[in-house]
């Protein structure tokens, strides 16, 4: 694993950008995953700064998201395609055949699931997996509990990662109760990690995850086990941890 501790927020979406843009550098057609919340907004500001000083280019990459939610259309303003068209798409010269996210209302959400993976399999791969941390430990949305094995799925949303996004949804009966995930198996088989965390909030999740017993209960605990895993970190999240 390697650790780069920033001093605040600002540094950490630097230097996450950096590492992203990086990665386009080294391979143009780089296969990302890419992740919601509040935590990606400053790299996201960060890589299309990039591309505006042309610095990086998209125009080869492919981008699957990390999860979207069910029941909700995509232009709802808290769907997650909505959030990633107003935080990258519409800023960047990323192919539209090239962006890829799990439907928010297909016929069948479980084929939708296989379809998902199957497409992914068919792009080769994932090269670079942008995950956050959620303070129950989930990445993406496998929730604690989530099989290790798990690919691509239906996953039932926790009542605490509920009841933090009731404020954006105007209350706690309005946020979906479901989403489509990229599965635990998934992200373990990507090539690179990047794991994001800020603030004091995420300090005794993260330690757990990176420093704890390997365990469905703390489902960012399998990261250990990745073979080329990267932290950014910043010193407020980075408290817990050992030197």
């Amino acid at each position: 694993m390697n650790l780069l501790i920033t001093a605040d927020y600002r540094e950490l979406s630097q230097a996450a950008g950096q590492l992203v843009a990086q990665a386009l550098l080294h391979d143009p057609d780089a296969v990302l995953a890419l992740p919601t919340g509040e935590t990606p907004k400053g790299m996201y500001e960060a890589l299309i700064r990039l591309y505006q000083e042309g610095l990086v280019d998209f125009s080869r990459a492919t981008a699957f998201n990390l999860d979207e939610y069910l029941d909700i259309p995509p232009d709802h303003p808290q769907s997650f395609s909505a959030y990633m068209r107003r935080y990258l798409w519409d800023h960047v010269n990323l192919a539209k055949d090239k962006v890829h996210i799990p439907a928010s209302l297909p016929e069948d959400p479980e084929a939708e699931c296989i379809r998902y993976e199957e497409l992914i399999r068919k792009s080769g791969g994932i090269n670079l997996a942008v995950l956050g941390i959620g303070e129950n430990g989930h990445i993406a949305f496998n929730e604690p509990g989530t099989l290790w094995e798990t690919p691509t799925h239906v996953a039932v949303l926790s009542q605490e990662t509920r009841e933090r996004e009731a404020q954006a949804f105007g209350r706690l009966e309005h946020v979906p109760t479901h989403a489509i995930t990229m599965g635990i198996k998934t992200i373990m088989r990507a090539r690179r990690v990047l794991l994001l965390a800020s603030g004091e909030e995420k300090a005794g999740i993260l330690a757990r995850a990176l420093s704890g017993p390997i365990t469905i209960d703390v489902p960012a605990s399998i990261l250990q086990l990745h073979p080329n895993l990267t932290v950014v970190a910043d010193r407020a999240a980075a408290r817990g941890l050992a030197g």
